[in-house]
């Protein structure tokens, strides 16, 4: 009898340790939280825009030049992986003026707009995402106010409320976790050392064996992940700030079990060294030629690959912005401030150590939320990265039940000669989706719900995201009095506008493959071209004499087409895939009504057909003359619309004055932005020219050059010319 307890006593023993075990904290706790760290931002990459504009104040009617940079945020190199980034013009109500759809190439697109003649003087609101980015927004995207002044107003200009992009607090880790026994200091002031002080109480001390572990990380990569000891009831750690990334810190400690109780967050600065020199004239004549030489040196004199630059040349005014690419991306979207509102007047390395201390104390990141990264779980996000094609997302309702409709196919068809067909499975809230080829082309879109009924409706969903941060009106940043240089710009804008001069070229040719047009169901068994037979007067009649083994005709209330299997040639139990133009059509008395002599040729696929999961039972594809679905009546329940992924970019025009016939030409040139360029390469020696005339204004012009490297160096230079008499 105790022979045969032993097994059951030991396997006791082995469950209850089994279940202690399931309650305490992995072997080796630094590990496990730099994998489940490193997972999270495999999992959810952060994507970071910028924008550079050639100017951060502009009349109504004048047209806004800009560059548009997608970083990554953990390598802080250019990302080539999005493809389209959605940019969006704001009122003061948040509501959008203008939107484009811009293409990204390498991590970079330019851009440009016309702003509406009738926009009153305020403050607006310039915003851009990728369609990744929209799962995280409001506070993912980039966001800047620019003035606009109307030419024939001069009321002041009402200025937003500063905002911030940081999340509900219940969303976030607190500073301290409340009664965790254990709080976190930091010292960041000295030069070369972090000092950080843990204080616990004896009840922390004794339940987590003198132990916690500690956890940094700079822009998603792992600065340090150590377990410490307990020495006293204040333990300090030094940290040399050389073991530490440059940008926001965030620094994280955790009990014995890997819970999360404090977080604290420092700015390590980094040792800027000039990498970009510019030689130019310092002063020049009005419709005078004027030259930048530009070179990559300092620490990347060596580099070899091109760096991405943009340029714009305009009037200095006091309502510049010192900050650049470099300052925007220790900050990014990430920490839900912008600091440029809190120092208006200084450059990012001017803020003192105490000011950027004070300024950190309070931010949260809206990308690493350790409760978020310790749940270990894959997020579910419904917007995906458009990396080779853009999505055009619907919804499926189904109007008598009121209710969306799901686990339902949804056809999409773009008529033509050759046309294209996909279809989508909706989810259980309706949603589905379709793969559009980026580009410019203007596709003509027709969408609707398998079943066919008309108790489906579907709506299509805008590209453009309506979550909004919230901005108010009138108790941030004071009013401000229009400067004096807009009553010049609004002149100079008149004029240009009575001479018909324009800083408008040509359309800007997108690097885009258009791909090459497939039939989607391959080469057909039969390929009847109308023309190498006579014209037959009905296409029942055509179906008879010219298609053998596929039969129309007439039955109760209207028509039905049969094809025979080629198995066993006899005809399958349900009609098959029936098209006109590459449209799906329900009724085969669409196709029975349709006149043979404007039809130019008819396609048939005999056997069983898949499409990915969807089945034909064969298909019969009635191609017209027109090719364009003309022929024949849309139902009600199906949309058709005119999509563009991609919106035209119109390139920056300037004048050449190298004749003297245009140098001495009445006109008179009043640019407000003398240049602008989103694309200067630099040469394998890391050097590139840049030509331009000055206008007829005397003023002092700034050059304002921003850009990035492939491997994530950051260039900006800014430089005085001056043009007299």
């Amino acid at each position: 009898m105790i022979k045969k307890s032993i097994p059951a006593i030991l396997i006791l023993i082995q469950i209850f340790f089994a279940e202690e075990n399931c309650g305490q904290a992995p072997m080796n706790m630094t590990d496990d939280l730099s994998q489940k760290f490193l997972n999270y931002t495999t999992l959810v990459p952060r994507e970071e825009i910028y924008i550079h504009s050639d100017r951060d104040d502009y009349i109504s009617g004048e047209n806004m030049w800009f560059n548009i940079y997608l970083i990554d945020r953990k390598s802080l190199r250019p990302s080539s992986v999005s493809k389209i980034a959605y940019f969006e013009l704001l009122n003061q109500e948040n509501r959008p003026i203008i939107q484009k759809k811009l293409l990204l190439d390498n991590g970079v697109g330019p851009g440009e707009i016309t702003l509406p003649d009738t926009l009153s003087t305020g403050s607006y609101t310039i915003r851009a995402y990728t369609s990744w980015m929209k799962n995280f927004l409001p506070y993912n995207c980039f966001i800047k106010e620019i003035d606009i002044y109307n030419a024939f107003s001069s009321k002041t200009i009402k200025r937003k409320s500063s905002f911030t992009r940081i999340p509900d607090a219940t969303q976030t880790l607190t500073k301290s976790q409340t009664n965790s026994g254990l709080t976190l200091k930091a010292d960041n002031l000295k030069p070369d050392v972090l000092e950080l002080l843990v204080v616990t109480d004896e009840k922390y001390r004794s339940e987590n064996s003198n132990l916690f572990y500690l956890f940094i990380q700079t822009h998603g990569i792992i600065d340090r992940s150590s377990s410490e000891r307990i020495t006293d009831e204040a333990t300090k750690i030094n940290i040399p700030k050389k073991q530490l990334r440059a940008g926001i810190n965030q620094i994280n400690i955790f009990d014995s079990k890997g819970k999360p109780l404090a977080e604290r967050f420092i700015y390590t600065a980094e040792k800027k060294n000039p990498v970009v020199t510019m030689t130019s004239v310092d002063s020049t004549g009005p419709r005078s030629k004027i030259t930048l030489e530009l070179e990559i040196g300092g620490e990347l004199k060596d580099f070899k690959n091109p760096a991405n630059l943009s340029i714009s040349v305009t009037q200095e005014t006091y309502n510049k912005s010192d900050w650049d690419l470099n300052d925007y991306l220790v900050f990014g979207s990430e920490y839900g401030i912008e600091p440029w509102q809190s120092f208006p007047d200084k450059k990012l390395e001017e803020i003192s150590p105490e000011g950027m201390d004070s300024l950190l104390l309070e931010v949260k990141s809206n990308w690493i939320n350790w409760n978020t990264v310790l749940e270990g779980k894959t997020p579910e996000f419904k917007f995906k990265r458009e990396i080779e094609d853009h999505y055009l997302l619907g919804k499926l309702n189904s109007t008598d039940k009121k209710v969306p409709d799901s686990d339902s196919f949804v056809l999409l068809s773009v008529p033509g000669k050759i046309a294209g067909f996909q279809y989508s499975k909706t989810d259980k809230e309706g949603n589905f989706s379709f793969k559009i080829p980026i580009n410019e082309k203007v596709n003509d879109i027709i969408i609707q719900p398998d079943e066919g009924t008309n108790k489906q409706s579907i709506s299509i969903e805008s590209p453009f995201s309506d979550q909004y941060i919230k901005l108010g009106i009138g108790d941030g940043p004071a009013d401000k009095v229009i400067p004096e240089y807009i009553s010049n710009w609004s002149v100079s804008h008149q004029v240009r506008k009575i001479y018909g001069t324009s800083s408008v070229g040509d359309l800007l040719s997108h690097p885009v493959s258009q791909p090459k047009l497939k039939r989607f169901y391959g080469k057909p068994d039969n390929e009847l071209i109308m023309k190498d037979y006579i014209t037959l007067p009905l296409m029942q009649e055509v179906f008879f004499e010219l298609l053998a083994g596929v039969l129309l005709k007439a039955k109760k209330g209207g028509y039905v087409i049969k094809i025979n299997d080629p198995l066993n040639n006899t005809p399958y139990e349900n009609e098959p895939g029936m098209f006109v133009d590459g449209v799906m059509v329900k009724d085969a008395s669409v196709i029975a009504a349709l006149e043979p002599e404007l039809v130019e040729e008819i396609d048939v696929v005999r056997e069983k057909y898949y499409v990915g999961d969807y089945l034909f039972n064969g298909i019969v594809n009635i191609i017209t003359k027109a090719g364009d679905f003309s022929n024949a009546a849309l139902p009600d329940y199906a949309v058709r619309i005119p999509y563009r992924v991609l919106d035209p970019v119109n390139t920056f025009l300037s004048p050449d004055y190298s004749s003297g016939d245009k140098k001495i030409k009445r006109i008179p040139d009043f640019r407000n932005t003398l240049y602008w360029n989103p694309s200067v390469k630099t040469d394998n020696s890391g050097k590139a020219k840049v030509e331009l005339w000055s206008s007829d204004v005397i003023a002092d012009y700034q050059v304002n050059i921003e850009g990035i490297t492939e491997d994530g160096k950051v260039l900006a230079l800014k430089k005085v010319i001056k043009v007299k008499r």
